[in-house]
């Protein structure tokens, strides 16, 4: 990058620290010269949960974040919850600066891997926005396909009591029991990512989750976004050319 590109993350709570501190370590690997900027509001997860889905206040909430990367100058914005999907739809519509979802890669990964998906999660509300998701990347593919849904029910409850080898249990038998159902198995949340190959040991097929691939994406709209344009470079190199010619004369 010629000059210092920006990626602004949309966070949507601070209890998933480890998640975001992973994403972190993926965007010092896969673009070490970006900037980096964070925008939180940390309670925007938890109203999702307390309204049984996405709320027209907390869309208004996840615009303002946009909003405000927008301002701050980031080339590129990273929704890292899945829950807010619809929101972020909205905020797509009201801001120029790109918005890459962090499970939009997996999920298109998804429709290219099976015709079978299935789509596990810890929180209730995180389901419909995957679901949805997942069908508009099929149908965008031209693909048919189906998608099955696991709740592992009482697994987030008990991660927020700090009983992490309960919670993966209670996910590790949420995913046989959709194994059965279908060919591929995607992670609704980044949270449960740390857990995907030890779901995929278990059951035997394969487990996409969405940090790694996500920020990959993610980066990849920021090159685009701030690569210098051929002709651009071009006349660059003629200028250069140019002016070689004057000095030699």
């Amino acid at each position: 990058m010629s000059t210092t590109a920006s990626i602004a993350i949309l966070h949507t709570s601070l209890l998933f620290v480890d998640a975001d501190s992973v994403i972190n370590e993926y965007l010092s690997e896969l673009a070490p010269d970006a900037k980096v900027l964070h925008f939180v509001d940390s309670d925007v997860l938890a109203a999702v949960v307390r309204d049984g889905g996405v709320s027209p206040a907390s869309t208004q909430r996840m615009v303002h974040l946009a909003q405000a990367a927008e301002s701050a100058g980031a080339d590129v914005i990273f929704s890292a919850c899945s829950s807010v999907g619809p929101a972020i739809d909205v905020a797509r519509r009201l801001v120029s600066v790109p918005i890459v979802k962090i499970d939009d890669a997996m999920t298109a990964s998804a429709v290219e891997t099976a015709g079978a998906i299935g789509v596990l999660a810890t929180v209730p509300t995180t389901l419909p926005p995957t679901r949805a998701l997942v069908e508009e990347k099929a149908r965008a593919a031209g693909r048919d396909i189906t998608v099955q849904e696991q709740l592992c029910e009482g697994a987030f409850p008990v991660l927020m009591s700090g009983d992490r080898d309960r919670h993966d249990a209670i996910v590790l038998d949420g995913a046989r029991a959709l194994a059965t159902e279908v060919d591929v198995i995607v992670l609704a949340q980044a949270s449960m990512a740390r857990l995907a190959p030890a779901i995929a040991e278990a059951v035997g097929k394969p487990v996409l989750s969405s940090p790694r691939s996500g920020t990959e994406n993610a980066v990849h709209v920021l090159h685009e976004q701030t690569a210098e344009p051929a002709h651009a470079t071009a006349r660059a190199w003629e200028t250069t050319q140019w002016q070689g010619g004057c000095g030699a004369r």
